[in-house]
């Protein structure tokens, strides 16, 4: 059973499809004003409308990506607060959870918090009957695991989720003193392929172990998935969820860093902020 002291009650944000740049900020925006002390924790689900790429926090955009291929098909490019390789997002639910370590199942580790939040993923996708397991129980001896790629579909680390060992979605999380932010991907389709072509390798095969939902014959629409997703946090961490908007100030300093940050090359390209 879980500890009876953790917060029962979550903020849930549904934000519905947005640009790349303006999911980018709204997450960091729930980080930044996020109070450790008096905040309730938070989960918010959210869309990619024009698809996107986003690059991992410390990633070279020169090396990774083929910048000329990406502004010729005018392809966003957005750098996350968050670390890991490349992500194509198109036709998948995304989801970010703040909320601190105290307000959350006791982990022994950054590693096991991970695992403690990405537990309502293994559960949503076991309701739809698929077989979902983390990487380190197909793996238990850690062969092949923990490999950095640019193409964050090429590589597994520990507490990746495999279904029927191809890789699904992705998922990474930033500490920010004593605040936890992550944030991760269910793809609906497999779009791995496609985004390949923007990276400098694209060796076919840094795609192949990718799966979506589609390919595992889960074909249900968007709003039933969001549903069940949600749900399936709730049962996992036994709480309730609160329907909620952003604050007029989550929302006005969302606002000033789509415009001010993740507008801006000297971000997304660079790592950078003016």
């Amino acid at each position: 059973m879980l500890d009876r002291h953790l917060p029962r009650i979550w903020r849930y944000i549904d934000s519905g499809e947005l640009s790349g740049s303006l999911n980018m900020a709204i997450d960091e925006a729930l980080l930044c004003l996020f109070d450790p002390e008096k905040s309730e924790p938070i989960l918010r689900t959210y869309g990619w409308n024009p698809p996107a790429l986003s690059l991992g926090r410390f990633q070279n955009a020169a090396e990774a990506l083929d910048l000329d291929r990406c502004q010729n098909n005018n392809v966003t490019v957005v750098r996350r607060i968050s670390g890991g390789g490349t992500i194509y997002h198109a036709d998948e639910l995304t989801y970010s959870i703040i909320c601190t370590q105290p307000q959350i199942p006791p982990a022994a580790s950054v590693k096991d918090s991970f695992r403690v939040l990405t537990g309502s993923l293994i559960e949503f996708y076991r309701s739809l009957g698929l077989n979902a397991c983390y990487a380190v129980d197909v793996e238990p001896d850690s062969i092949g695991l923990g490999g950095r790629t640019a193409f964050c579909f090429a590589g597994k680390e520990t507490f990746d989720i495999l279904i029927d060992g191809r890789k699904i979605g992705g998922n990474a999380q930033r500490r920010l003193k004593s605040v936890i932010f992550q944030h991760g991907s269910i793809p609906l389709i497999n779009r791995a392929h496609h985004g390949l072509q923007y990276m400098k390798d694209r060796t076919p095969g840094l795609a192949e172990h990718a799966a979506s939902l589609c390919d595992c014959g889960t074909h249900a629409d968007l709003a039933a998935l969001k549903q069940l997703f949600v749900d399936s946090f709730r049962r996992h961490l036994e709480v309730s969820m609160c329907p909620s908007s952003l604050t007029e100030g989550e929302d006005l300093m969302a606002r000033e860093l789509e415009f001010g940050k993740y507008a801006s090359e000297q971000w997304n390209l660079q790592g950078e902020v003016e």
